[in-house]
């Protein structure tokens, strides 16, 4: 378990370590608000894409060989981010660090899956891998608080390289494997479509707001992305050996427990994504001081997933798995509440405790509704499904709120500009991000650029404020669809000794 979860940590610690990271990388690389999307998503688009497949090669060949090999690319796609010198080369790194991890994180459920074969034990089990996966994304930006204040950038990724060779020695040592003998074949046209297909969904959101919602391009590849995301549900009906089995969406605890999950997931990435950069450019705190000013987050979502399996037992799966969904769009909507001009570090600290609270919440209980509802053998696929859910929902929740926030913030600031003789070159730095519009006001100087720095923040929150209410209606949506659908009770018959081996 030790081994497991770390090796979970640091994969999903990778989810937001570089989000402090990210007004440091508009300043040394000069990254657009888009471009900074791209870096975020590029890794969750991998993982997503490629978890089915990582899942289904897993659980034929076996569990730690794929552990193993993921924990490898991972050293070596961190140690390529850490030392890029543009957002091209960055953007690639991050897609190879996705894949490797989509081989990495199923692995890691599905042997502790097999572990741990009587139902309270396994509850427990998961409880601990999900709270886990969930500290790691809310610490993530305190870590790489710490490594900005002493190293470069490019220290965010290389700290990886140690820990991996740490779980990979344990691995060897402690780690049993285990796989189906009956597992099918891998799925190659499916996961080809499905990582295409999602990829140009985020494409069509994230660059949406710089082509124009409504120009031929946005919505040519957003209508492409469909009939590929159709496409690949087409073949996945129709093959003989899918990656993703469609039959277990016929089962609520499994359907039901994954869409909360991604829907809850989309609030906590996109609020991730969006406040280091309020505690940065509009409060102008340090990467370390806005990492810690996270801590809210980590902290009580810690403490919320370790006792969620018994509140689970006690209440229910459908109301503690709710229950978390609707703190999340609380807090979400406290937030948005709280994003004016005046807006204090202490103003935004009621959302996250509650965003915190619903994610601990939220994540053991639904991650364990979804593995309680496949069988031993498919116990793989079921942990890469889940995973799937939790990486579309923080790509989405990435690229949606993020891009809510810059059409608003452009749309305040071409007002803004219009009429005013900016140099083009300017006007693109300007529109591009919050952090491009203060860079050009502190080159102004003088009562020209503390005009434009008040009317950039003023923009910038004003997009807080309606992007953070959009995560939270998305969230309080999951909320009303579990309470609907999902079963209150998560069971499974013991398993089949033999179904592993």
């Amino acid at each position: 378990m030790v081994v497991l979860c770390s090796s979970v940590l640091i994969v999903n610690l990778d989810n937001t370590i570089l989000n402090v990271a990210l007004p440091t990388l508009v300043r040394k690389l000069h990254a657009s608000s888009s471009e900074l999307q791209w870096i975020v998503d590029s890794y969750a688009m991998a993982f997503a894409g490629l978890l089915l497949v990582g899942g289904s090669l897993a659980d034929r060949f076996g569990r730690k060989r794929f552990f193993l090999i993921g924990l490898t690319v991972f050293a070596g796609g961190s140690t390529g981010a850490a030392f890029s010198g543009s957002v091209h080369l960055l953007i690639a790194c991050r897609a190879v660090m996705g894949a490797s991890a989509a081989l990495t994180m199923p692995s890691t459920l599905s042997i502790i899956n097999d572990v741990f074969r009587e139902p309270t034990e396994r509850a427990r089990a998961i409880g601990v891998w999900a709270g886990t996966s969930g500290l790691g994304i809310a610490i993530g930006p305190i870590a790489g608080g710490l490594l900005l204040t002493k190293f470069w950038w490019g220290s965010v990724f290389l700290v990886n390289v140690p820990i991996v060779i740490a779980g990979f020695v344990g691995a060897l040592v402690l780690v049993p494997d285990s796989k189906n003998p009956t597992a099918d074949r891998p799925d190659p046209g499916g996961a080809v479509l499905s990582f295409v297909g999602l990829g140009l969904l985020l494409w069509a959101i994230i660059e949406a707001p710089t082509q124009g919602w409504t120009s031929g391009v946005a919505v040519g590849v957003g209508l492409a992305s469909l009939v590929v995301l159709g496409a690949f549900v087409a073949w996945e009906a129709h093959s003989r050996h899918p990656m993703l089995k469609l039959e277990f969406f016929s089962d609520r605890r499994f359907s039901v427990a994954a869409a909360g999950e991604c829907l809850g997931v989309f609030g906590l990435m996109g609020a991730l994504f969006l406040q280091t950069q309020f505690l940065q450019f509009d409060l102008g705190y340090s990467p370390l001081q806005a990492g810690l000013r996270i801590l809210p987050i980590a902290a009580v979502l810690g403490v919320s997933a370790s006792v969620s399996p018994i509140i689970a037992r006690v209440i229910g799966t459908r109301f503690t798995t709710a229950a978390g969904l609707a703190a999340i769009a609380s807090g979400l909507w406290q937030m948005s509440a709280a994003s004016t001009i005046a807006a204090t570090y202490g103003s935004v600290v009621p959302g996250m405790l509650l965003i915190g609270l619903g994610a601990g919440l939220l994540l053991p209980t639904a991650t364990n509704s979804v593995l309680g509802s496949v069988p031993q053998g498919d116990s793989g696929i079921g942990s890469a499904t889940n995973g799937v859910a939790i990486q579309v929902g923080g790509a989405l929740g990435v690229a949606v709120v993020g891009s809510v926030m810059l059409t608003r913030y452009q749309n305040h600031m071409a007002a803004a500009l219009a009429g005013r003789h900016v140099p083009i070159a300017a006007t693109h730095t300007i529109l591009g991000s919050l952090g491009g519009a203060l860079a050009v006001a502190g080159t102004a100087g003088g009562a020209t650029g503390t005009l434009l720095e008040r009317t950039a923040r003023a923009a910038f929150m004003s997009g807080l404020e309606v992007s953070m209410f959009v995560g939270g209606a998305v969230a309080l949506g999951g909320a009303f669809i579990v309470l609907a659908r999902l079963p209150s009770r998560t069971s499974r018959q013991p398993p089949d000794p033999g179904a592993d081996s």
